[in-house]
């Protein structure tokens, strides 16, 4: 196989985009990465996507280097002049400590958010978003975007409340979120009749898979509320499996790579992206790493659009004093 590292100029780097690494204590930036194995695995399935991170970073090692080259997904370079994005690497969690694993995870938040900086999670298993929203608590009102082929309503799973299938459930309890929109549902999952009544009861805009071409699209973007906070949950198997075959449940009919473009473009041209995270990404489902580089390509698009946000100055500056 040809190794596009070579043709493109990039090379083998630890940080995304072969970004400056740094450590939380030294955070002078716009946009921190990090990542993180797995925040409160069912016993059942252990940390399933552990290296996901790495995978993802190593997908993105082509274009590794000068990040003045141009994204065509954006129209201009990778990330404009004058904007600083860091990667700190990977959090230490460990599937047997799962209430340390979300200390951490939120911790390592609470941080990059004071520091005036956003929040981009890589992982790792589907329940990292819900100690990533915890730490939003005095960022009110908070909208989220899930993006998912699942809508992760269950209450409890193996007597778990924290795992992977409840994370939008958690995150409506959460006092600081006022929104949640869910995008790209489909199939057959582990959602039961309970789980979509709460989902439906609390107010959650549903938009499955099979209505995004008719219309579903423009209806996620419009009801990102104009001007405030989103944070953007990205779940890998959002994606159609042919494009995204790096997933614990494959289900076809997913989301194409250029539908979810055009929803984090819409997104960012409304509202101000204030966190991203990129789960389920499972290294061991992965073709040839062609899951890996897909991730790393969206991966590219959202760490720019953040990008312009910050240079635009239209993401507010509220790092602590």
């Amino acid at each position: 196989m040809i190794d596009l590292k070579d043709m493109f100029g990039g090379g083998d780097t630890a940080g995304f985009l072969g970004l400056p690494e740094t450590g939380l204590e030294d955070l002078r930036a716009d946009i921190v990465i990090y990542g993180a194995d797995c925040a409160t695995p069912y016993a059942s399935v252990g940390a399933y996507c552990a290296g996901g991170a790495a995978a993802i970073r190593a997908g993105g090692a082509a274009y590794a280097g000068d990040l003045s080259r141009i994204n065509f997904d954006l129209g201009g370079p990778i990330l404009p002049a004058g904007v600083r994005a860091v990667d700190v690497g990977d959090l230490p969690t460990d599937p047997a400590t799962p209430g340390a694993n979300r200390a951490c995870i939120a911790g390592a938040t609470r941080q990059i958010l004071a520091a005036g900086a956003v929040p981009v999670l890589l992982g790792g298993d589907d329940s990292l978003p819900i100690p990533m929203l915890d730490a939003y608590a005095d960022r009110a009102p908070l909208s989220i975007l899930q993006i998912d082929a699942h809508i992760d309503w269950r209450d409890t799973v193996q007597g778990e409340s924290l795992g992977l299938s409840s994370t939008m459930r958690r995150a409506s309890e959460m006092p600081h979120v006022a929104r949640i929109v869910q995008v790209g549902a489909r199939g057959v999952g582990s959602a039961g009749a309970d789980a979509l009544a709460a989902a439906q009861a609390w107010g959650a805009h549903l938009i499955p898979a099979h209505e995004v071409s008719q219309g579903g699209l423009e209806r996620a973007i419009d009801l990102i509320p104009e001007g405030g906070d989103v944070v953007i949950c990205f779940d890998c198997d959002a994606l159609d499996p042919s494009v995204m075959p790096a997933v614990i449940a494959p289900t076809g009919a997913g989301l194409t790579h250029d539908a979810v473009l055009r929803l984090l473009r819409g997104v960012a041209a409304r509202a101000r992206i204030a966190g991203f995270a990129m789960v389920e990404f499972m290294p061991a489902a992965d073709d040839a790493g062609r899951g890996a580089r897909t991730a790393a390509q969206l991966l590219t698009t959202a760490v720019g659009l953040i990008g312009r946000q910050a240079a635009s100055g239209d993401r507010e500056d509220r790092s602590c004093p």
